[in-house]
């Protein structure tokens, strides 16, 4: 087995681990992401040769939470990190002296669920990450599909809300304004104000303003009406989108992954019942399996180890 380093780079951390296959081996490295390319890259070249000390390492994959172009050797944009049109796997590489390879976040991790995950296999797998926003990462007859330019799909900014919630993209209505850990908190926040929301409020200290997507999940578990109502939400619009990609994609499986499906047994059940109706000829066609990821919050690091091991050996 080629071993590797991978590392996701998202807008507020950095990790890294070394990598054979799916295992990590030793302990992974966490640092804070900074603001500047150069500081950037400095970390990434201070992390790589932490790790390569401890063992050999044949390449280095970055899971970049921004878009990669279509030949992954530049990140074009990334909203929290300081990249532009930089790039960056042949800077590292350079200071580094061994392969790197690029993918975007949430692509990386859709590989590894593909590879060795929940969605092996499958001729059609598309992963949604449930975060801040919505990621998706798609994966086609055994390719990951990025796109013509490289920035498929973003299906977060799909509108299901015509003038609805407005999204820092600038449109209204995406669906990651009703189904992400940032809309469960923030749909939490308008039923606070004509609802009892006991748990919530002491979670808060009765400052709806700070309620956050991981109270509104802890609230939930404690069963905050407040908090259970805004979970039903998030499941009834997680449903709806599902149903609008699955007439689009029809794929063979849907991944659900990120942080917010840490609390998927209080949402996902609603999901996958109201997902059976909602699709186009439902009763009358396959439904497409829902699963939760294998590998949660390791799938990026895993992911990118994947893609820089497979082009290696294929080199």
């Amino acid at each position: 087995m080629t071993t590797t380093i991978g590392i996701d780079i998202g807008g507020t951390s950095v990790r890294a681990a070394v990598l054979d296959g799916t295992a990590i081996r030793g302990t992974s490295l966490r640092d804070t992401t900074p603001r500047t390319e150069r500081e950037t890259e400095d970390l990434l070249v201070n992390l790589i040769t932490k790790l390569a000390a401890t063992e050999p390492v044949s390449a280095v994959g970055l899971a970049v939470a921004g878009f990669v172009s279509a030949d992954r050797q530049r990140v074009m944009f990334a909203p929290h990190l300081a990249w532009r049109d930089a790039p960056v796997p042949q800077r590292i590489s350079d200071r580094i002296g061994v392969p790197v390879v690029m993918d975007h976040d949430v692509n990386s991790a859709a590989w590894a669920e593909y590879r060795q995950g929940v969605s092996a296999g499958a001729s059609i797998a598309l992963l949604i990450a449930l975060g801040t926003g919505i990621g998706a990462g798609l994966v086609i007859d055994g390719r990951i599909y990025r796109g013509a330019h490289g920035v498929a799909p973003e299906l977060g900014h799909l509108t299901v809300v015509p003038d609805g919630r407005p999204c820092p993209c600038g449109k209204r209505g995406c669906w990651e304004r009703y189904c992400s850990g940032t809309a469960l908190a923030q749909t939490a926040r308008l039923r606070m104000a004509d609802h009892d929301a006991p748990v919530l409020r002491r979670l808060s200290n009765d400052d709806p303003a700070a309620v956050t997507g991981t109270m509104v999940a802890v609230a939930a578990t404690e069963g905050d009406p407040v908090a259970l109502k805004a979970m039903d939400e998030l499941g009834h619009w997680l449903a709806a989108g599902l149903a609008l990609v699955t007439d689009v994609l029809d794929p063979e499986v849907i991944v659900i992954g990120g942080g917010v499906s840490a609390a998927a047994g209080m949402f996902l059940p609603l999901t996958v019942s109201e997902f059976a109706q909602a699709i186009t000829g439902a009763g009358h066609r396959p439904l497409p399996r829902v699963e939760l990821a294998r590998f949660g919050d390791r799938a990026g690091i895993i992911g990118a180890g994947l893609l820089a091991a497979e082009a290696v050996g294929a080199a």
